[in-house]
């Protein structure tokens, strides 16, 4: 029951990814070409809701999905990884025109294309899964 929860939140999230036009090739070309505001209204709409819900999640002490407490960890360590990684982060979404959640609304809407960025998206993960240990903090 649960999970049927979390799934129904994520078609919401697709179905508002999809009309907000944020999975948008073009708009997401736009942005990288600063030729209009639509994406980053979207981000800066997406940072205070993330800003809020972390708020939220603080004072309410929520739970994870398998019940341990969500902890933010204050310190975040060292950023020339966090710089990195979002280079190539960034370099992928440039690329394919989306980021890992719109990949699958993408699919979803039946662009059937997004299977090979999928792919690429899988095997990126599993690489650093099997990295992990090796790359600087």
């Amino acid at each position: 029951m649960r999970n049927l929860l979390y799934i129904i939140v994520g078609i919401l999230f697709g179905i508002i990814m999809v009309k907000s036009e944020a999975v948008s090739w073009f708009r997401i070309q736009e942005m990288f070409r600063f030729q209009s505001f639509h994406m980053y209204g979207i981000i800066c709409s997406a940072i205070v809701v993330g800003v809020i819900s972390m708020q939220l999640i603080k004072r309410f002490n929520t739970r994870s999905i398998d019940n341990t407490p969500i902890s933010p960890k204050a310190h975040l360590g060292l950023y020339r990884s966090r710089i990195i990684g979002g280079l190539l982060f960034g370099l992928g979404w440039a690329l394919t025109g989306a980021c890992p959640g719109p990949l699958f609304v993408n699919l979803g809407a039946g662009y059937t294309v997004m299977i090979a960025a999928i792919g690429a998206a899988v095997l990126g993960a599993l690489v650093h899964g099997l990295l992990r240990k090796k790359l600087p903090l």
